[in-house]
């Protein structure tokens, strides 16, 4: 590989401290201003590791929730623009963040991502997540989207009453709820949407539910985190912290599996995983 000087070689970012950062992991730290080796390193590791099992084209929008504020936490690790095009976070009042994660107030607090299904993905391929730092079955949904016309439902919903999920994506007002017995609401929580008839919950790689319900719709409005947006307003407010969230086409159980250990060797990196 060739160099051109200054401390810069083709395809990687320049060298700080003796240590050689890919690209798109140094655009996020010049975004954010984070300088934590520790955090640095785990972000670096994420982008790699992603890169090197082919999810991170998949990959619309990121959000490692490190540098322990408001300011670091809303950028896109995608797109590390300011911008709502790069789909970095706005966040409402009602978030306490930290350096382990964002964590919404479970009455008022959310943050919209600037990315509606519509617009950014396709009606059979998408998907969808979060890591989740809190075990909690109080009725809430951490990231979601609804809209009328067309009736349709993009969204994680964790229910207190029998302690059921519902994991829905691209399904429309044919895809009959998706409800599994869910018995913790921490770890890598994921939908994705892979075919027409193909959609599929997760947590922690495993599969927890599986459904053949054919799409119909996408829905029109913006994802937004620590909520559902329900036609423009945020509802189901929840309050569990997060520490991670992404949004992309759609992922195989394989891909899942392998966002799942990418996203565990990041956390555990950063001591915060559950």
């Amino acid at each position: 590989m060739s160099s051109i000087g200054f401390g810069f070689t083709i395809g990687k970012a320049k060298k700080a401290g003796g240590v050689s950062y890919d690209a798109d992991a140094q655009a996020f730290f010049t975004a954010t201003g984070i300088t934590d080796t520790t955090q640095k390193s785990a972000v670096n590791q994420l982008v790699l590791d992603l890169k090197s099992y082919n999810i991170w084209t998949k990959m619309k929008a990121i959000y490692p929730f490190v540098g322990g504020s408001a300011s670091s936490h809303k950028y896109n690790l995608k797109d590390s623009r300011d911008l709502d095009a790069a789909f970095r976070l706005s966040f409402s009042t009602g978030w306490s963040h930290g350096i382990t994660g964002a964590t919404p107030n479970g009455s008022s607090a959310f943050a919209n991502t600037f990315l509606n299904t519509a617009t950014n993905l396709t009606l059979n391929s998408g998907a969808y997540g979060f890591y989740s730092r809190t075990n909690s079955l109080v009725q809430s949904c951490d990231i979601g989207a609804y809209s009328t016309l067309p009736d349709s439902f993009t969204y994680i919903y964790t229910y207190v009453t029998g302690g059921l999920r519902d994991f829905r994506y691209c399904e429309g007002s044919a895809g009959i709820t998706r409800y599994n017995s869910a018995t913790r609401t921490d770890g890598l929580i994921v939908a994705s949407r892979t075919a027409s008839n193909v959609a599929k919950g997760y947590r922690n790689g495993a599969i927890e539910i599986s459904g053949s319900v054919p799409s119909s719709a996408t829905s029109l409005v913006n994802l937004i985190l620590g909520a559902y947006n329900n036609n423009g307003t945020a509802a189901a407010y929840s309050s569990r912290q997060l520490a991670f969230a992404f949004i992309s086409t759609g992922l195989t159980d394989t891909e899942v599996s392998n966002l799942n250990t990418s996203v565990t060797t990041f956390q555990t990196t950063l001591s915060r995983n559950v």
